[in-house]
Parts: structure tokens; C-alpha cells; sequence
């Protein structure tokens, strides 16, 4: 089953395929579902299409939007990009956008997003006649009814998000945010108004703010916890899933190395007919994380996908950085985050039995000074007596 991985830029995309995926999905600065800063140029694109060749890794590009008249002739102009580069796989919703890249990419197989919130196996099979070589269903689906289009349409892949940020409107097609801030979702411009703190406010008492419940805090009327299905993996295969998607280009490089490591090493225990341990759960409780529920797994019920009452991340641990050079005594780091010499520091890597604590007790900068701490965006050395495996990521507990 394949693990499938944000990539929110180049180095993330990089991260996220050292770190175990077999496959990255992106955009382009046009037609995806995502903030501008998260998304490729055309030169970032055509780079990140031969990190992953060289790397066995397939690439898949969102162009998710719901298209207008306007967008046709640059539509055409990216997809003949992207049949150029060639991608593995283009990510549609919109019938239009499926018709125009059926012509322009005719090499390239075409994956229809969640967004088209393919919810019955009648639905999934009219996109396979079409051409459609994978469904990503929609969010909204129970296992069960997963497993049913998978026996109906045997041929068509199935794919499904198991992890991170659940959208509160059906199948993520929201109109809140162009209400409120003239910011379309479906443009990949959400400002993501679900999450904020709501009030009841009276036309005549202008100022006066009364809860909708009876709670200091207020509410969060439509925050909706993020996903979690590592604890569902061995029923996710046995439904026949082909490939199970992890949420999260606007997070961190460490989300997306953590999260992947974790779901790709689970796999691989329960293939070997091995537990996947207790461990895992507290790692992934160890990235950036709103409160975890199983999502509409095992059928709708608001009582456990909605959390009423703060629409704040959980951050227990924070990145600090990620190792760019290791040597016998030292290894060399990016910082992303300050931290102190003698501050006890975790260093997780793509092998989970490699991951280890350690006293940063010696810092210092290119010119081999010393260092009491590390600025953000500076490249230091540490030195050590012990082994380190490339690719390590840094983090403390907070």
C-alpha cells in the first residue's frame, strides 16, 4: 500500500521522500487547492520531478480547482507543462479540468480529488469510464462503504486520507471563506474561518459579545478535530486501499518526516504480522496537532469529529532543525529554531531505531567558535561521540 506525502516545497518534498514515501502529491502556482507560498514554480516542478525519478518516488500534481472561462487558456498551457516534465499523476475535480487534461496530458493518469466527493461505487465508476485510473474518496465515506466500491471497481485504485487537518464542509468544497473575506477555498485561497472563535452578537448592542454556549471561552462551532487512522492500518489494507494520503503541505518538514516514517514503518510491521507499538500513537502525538479522532471511519457521528472547544494546535515538542553534514566527531545543522548548549535535544530519523537523545553540550559556528545558543536560519556544528545517521531531524520537548 502506498504512502502518499504533502509536499509543500522543494525541501519538504525532499524530506518527505528520505523519510519514506513512495510518493509526493504538489502544485503548481496555479489551479491547486493551497496557499501561494506552499506551491512549485515551473523550474521547482520540472527539479522536483527528478528528485523523484532518481529517487523511485512518484509525483502527483493537484490541479484541483473548479474552474472559470477565464482559467482555459492557461489551463492548457500548465497541463502541456506538466505532460512535458511528466508527472505520475494529475489530480482533478472539476469535469472540465478532467476533459482538457484528457487532451493535453494524454500520457499522464488521472487521479480524481476528494473534492469531487465521490461518495458511491456508481459515482466511482463513471470517472473510471471516463479514464480515471484512481479515486480519492471522499472524506466522508465509512470503511465499509470504501471496501464496496474497492470489490465493485477491482481495477480503479482506491485512495484515502488517514491523517491530519479534516475540513468542516462536505468533501472541502466551502464557501465560508469567500464570504467572509472574499477568498475562495475552491481557488486555494481559504483563510480558514472554521476555526475561529464565534459570538452572538445583537443588531442594536453593538460591542456586546454573548457566548453561544455557556462557556468562558466561547466556541469553535465548526472546528473539526484532525485525522488519525494509524490504529485502523490492518483494516485500511484489508479493504483493499491502494494508497493512503497524508494531509499537511502548509505544515512543517518535520510533520511530514515524522508522520511518514511512522505510517511507512507501521506498514511494514503489519506485513511481517507484527504490532505496530504503542509508540508510534505518541509520536505522532509529538508533531503539531489539533485534538485526534477517527474521522467518519466507522460512519458519521459530530460528537467525535468536532471539538468545541479550542481551535488551537497542540505543539509539545518543537523543530529545530535538520542535519545538512555529518562527520565523525560533529554534524552540521540547519537551524529553524533557537536552542541553548546543554539543552537535552531528540534527533529522529527515517529508521525509528535510529532516533536518539542528546546534550547539545558543544556548539559551535562556521568559524568553529563557541556558541551559548543558535539562531534561527544559521548553519552550526555539534560535536559528539556518537554515531549519527544523515538525514536526522531535531527536536525538543517544549
Amino acid at each position: 500500500m502506498e504512502i502518499l506525502s504533502p509536499a509543500g516545497n522543494l525541501q519538504k518534498l525532499k524530506t518527505a521522500v528520505r523519510f519514506g514515501a513512495d510518493a509526493v502529491y504538489a502544485s503548481g502556482r496555479n489551479f491547486g487547492l493551497r496557499a501561494k507560498s506552499t506551491n512549485f514554480n515551473e523550474h521547482e516542478l520540472h527539479q522536483a520531478v527528478l528528485f523523484c525519478r532518481k529517487n523511485h518516488v512518484k509525483i502527483y500534481i493537484t490541479v484541483n480547482i473548479f474552474a472559470d472561462n477565464g482559467d482555459a487558456d492557461v489551463l492548457s498551457e500548465y497541463l502541456t507543462f506538466l505532460q512535458k516534465i511528466q508527472v505520475d499523476a494529475i489530480i482533478v475535480a472539476d469535469p472540465g479540468v478532467f476533459a482538457t487534461a484528457s487532451e493535453f496530458c494524454p500520457d499522464i493518469p488521472i487521479h480524481i480529488s476528494t473534492q469531487a466527493n465521490v461518495t458511491s461505487w456508481r459515482s466511482a465508476e463513471f470517472w473510471y469510464k471516463l479514464g480515471a485510473k484512481r479515486i480519492i474518496v471522499a472524506r466522508e465515506l465509512s470503511i465499509k462503504e470504501i471496501q464496496i466500491i474497492k470489490q465493485k471497481l477491482p481495477e480503479l485504485e482506491i485512495e484515502m486520507f488517514v491523517h491530519g487537518a479534516m475540513c468542516m464542509s462536505y468533501s472541502g468544497r466551502c464557501l465560508i471563506s469567500s464570504f467572509l473575506n472574499n477568498r475562495s477555498a475552491n481557488k486555494g485561497e481559504c483563510t480558514h474561518p472554521c476555526r475561529w472563535k464565534y459570538n452572538l452578537t445583537e443588531e442594536t448592542r453593538s460591542g456586546e459579545f454573548f457566548p453561544i454556549e455557556e462557556d468562558s471561552r466561547g466556541t469553535y462551532i465548526m472546528n473539526s478535530k484532525d485525522l488519525c487512522l494509524l490504529n485502523r492500518l490492518q483494516e485500511i489494507i484489508d479493504a483493499g486501499v491502494d494508497s493512503i494520503k497524508i494531509e499537511g503541505r502548509m505544515k512543517s518538514m518535520y510533520y511530514a518526516a515524522n508522520v511518514t516514517r511512522i505510517y511507512k514503518t507501521a506498514i511494514k510491521l503489519l506485513s511481517e504480522n507484527k504490532e505496530v507499538p504503542e509508540l508510534f500513537i505518541e509520536e505522532l502525538h509529538k508533531v503539531s496537532h489539533r485534538v485526534y479522532a477517527e474521522g467518519f471511519f466507522d460512519g458519521f457521528n459530530s460528537n467525535e469529529t468536532q471539538y468545541y472547544e479550542s481551535s488551537a494546535y497542540i505543539r509539545e515538542h518543537q523543530f529545530l532543525g535538520e542535519i545538512t553534514e555529518v562527520n565523525d566527531n560533529d554534524f552540521s545543522v540547519f537551524v529553524r529554531s533557537k536552542f541553548f548548549a546543554d539543552e537535552e535535544i531528540d534527533i529522529i530519523f527515517p529508521d525509528t531505531n535510529d532516533d536518539l537523545k542528546l546534550r547539545s553540550s558543544e556548539i559551535f559556528d562556521d568559524e568553529n567558535n563557541s556558541l551559548p545558543f543558535t539562531k534561527p536560519n544559521t548553519i552550526v556544528k555539534i560535536k559528539t561521540n556518537k554515531k549519527i545517521p544523515e538525514h536526522g531531524i531535531l527536536r525538543k520537548k517544549i
